[in-house]
């Protein structure tokens, strides 16, 4: 896919951070949007800066991607009026970190509902009419660093982007004789609204050596018009890993050197699983 112009592209969380600049970066090149964010003021105002800019956003709504009927009512109501899409960008998603004494149940069963399931809810619902139309196509998934590294404090958060990035290498495969590419974003630090609320479970948040550790990482963290082009970047040229800092690419790269022989065999599997079809 050379240019997103004229492709119908639905991104989710587009309300705020990677996914409101990915989602005008779209308009830019002008995709038409299809758009959703959990916070209905933050996705109303996306959708006012996009038509502002002259982009086009053909339909809009308000909900959890981790609510299953409302992601089919709205994934019914786009298919009825606009048929299949071209583009559809997986980017919602939250953050909670901590270690396995402070962890509550309730932190892991929120980042596989929202940044697990909610991508699968979408995958479910809008994959199989862009398959069916046969005219190929991209997903993409944001899955994060800590989808591919073990990072300190971030088991529940990794349980969660570990799984997307295993559901998007095998659709990877899968979908590739469907003409559709498929996309794994893995940002590292970004300057976004989740830097700000993202819930430490046993840490007080006010301690100024807390302070100081998020002031690190603001200072290394890219901006979320940088990820939006890096993804975009990743759409036009059917990049599978889209990194956008080239420290996690190096960390990736470190911790996993014979990734071009698995890839192979992986392909051939896949292309002999097809054959039962």
């Amino acid at each position: 896919m050379k240019t997103l112009d004229g492709r119908k592209t639905l991104v989710t969380g587009a309300g705020s951070g990677i996914g409101r600049a990915t989602a005008l970066a779209a308009a830019a090149e002008g995709a038409e949007l299809f758009l959703t964010d959990i916070n209905e003021n933050g996705l109303a105002e996306t959708v006012a800066e996009a038509g502002a800019r002259g982009g086009t956003v053909s339909y809009s709504r308000a909900l959890d991607v981790s609510d299953y009927e409302a992601v089919t009512a709205f994934a019914q109501d786009i298919d009825r009026q606009f048929g299949s899409l071209d583009i559809v960008m997986n980017v919602a998603g939250i953050s909670a970190w901590g270690t396995v004494e402070n962890l509550e149940h309730r932190h892991w069963k929120s980042m596989v509902d929202v940044n697990l399931m909610g991508p699968i809810h979408i995958i479910e619902n809008f994959l199989p009419p862009m398959v069916r139309a046969g005219r190929g196509g991209h997903l993409v998934n944001v899955s994060s660093a800590a989808g591919l590294l073990a990072l300190p404090w971030h088991a529940a958060y990794s349980a969660s982007k570990f799984g997307l990035r295993g559901v998007s290498e095998v659709l990877r495969f899968d979908l590739r004789r469907h003409g559709i590419g498929v996309s794994l974003v893995v940002p590292g630090a970004v300057k976004t609204p989740l830097v700000g609320t993202v819930e430490i479970a046993g840490v007080d948040r006010d301690d100024p050596r807390v302070h100081r550790a998020i002031g690190l990482f603001e200072r290394r963290a890219v901006t979320p018009e940088k990820v939006a082009d890096c993804i975009l970047t990743g759409i036009r040229k059917n990049r599978y890993l889209v990194y956008t800092s080239p420290d996690i690419r190096f960390g990736y790269w470190w911790a996993r050197k014979f990734a071009p022989p698995y890839e192979f065999v992986m392909q051939k599997a896949n292309d002999q699983f097809s054959k039962f079809l």
